[in-house]
């Protein structure tokens, strides 16, 4: 039961901004520091170039999402591993 009503609270924080906000344009925090400091400095140049851009946004997005997907996995892992651990570690002594 508990875990339907955070499951439910998760869905309803997702989508609510998605009715409400229809004509919103939803940015990262890349763009949004990129406009900070061209209106603090406009002279600035960056110290580095990407050396390799991803031709499209929706590439950039599935390696964004490859690489989150990633992360979850070995985090997943190594608490998954942990918890086993000290389960059977405990259950043997």
């Amino acid at each position: 039961m508990r875990n339907g009503v955070l499951f439910l609270f998760v869905i309803l924080l997702a989508i609510i901004p998605l009715i409400f906000l229809k004509n919103a344009e939803f940015g990262g925090a890349d763009g949004q520091a990129e406009e900070a400091i061209i209106e603090v400095a406009p002279d600035y140049e960056p110290w580095f170039n990407a050396i390799w851009e991803p031709p499209s946004g929706e590439i950039e997005s599935l390696l964004f999402s490859l690489q989150a997907a990633l992360g979850a996995i070995i985090i997943g892992y190594v608490i998954g591993y942990g918890k086993a651990r000290k389960k059977y570690s405990s259950s043997k002594q």
